[in-house]
């Protein structure tokens, strides 16, 4: 499963910083950084929803699922 994060996508249209973000959610700025260059394993709802509300947006604006290239070939 390949979970894609199009946080930095949504960051732009926005015209937002990660550090706006971050200190506008509440959320840290390292734990953020880490969301956006898809280092993560799991996203609290709690999270997604302050992103959501802050930058105005649904999930599927943010997360985006493809499947897996060695699924295909199977």
């Amino acid at each position: 499963m390949a979970i894609i994060v199009r946080l930095d996508r949504m960051l732009a249209e926005r015209k937002m910083k990660l550090n706006d973000l971050a200190r506008i959610t509440g959320i840290s700025n390292v734990n953020l950084s880490k969301l956006k260059t898809g280092n993560v394993k799991a996203i609290r709802f709690s999270t997604l929803e302050a992103i959501c509300k802050t930058l105005r947006c649904q999930p599927g604006d943010i997360l985006e699922y493809t499947e897996d290239e060695e699924q295909d070939e199977a």
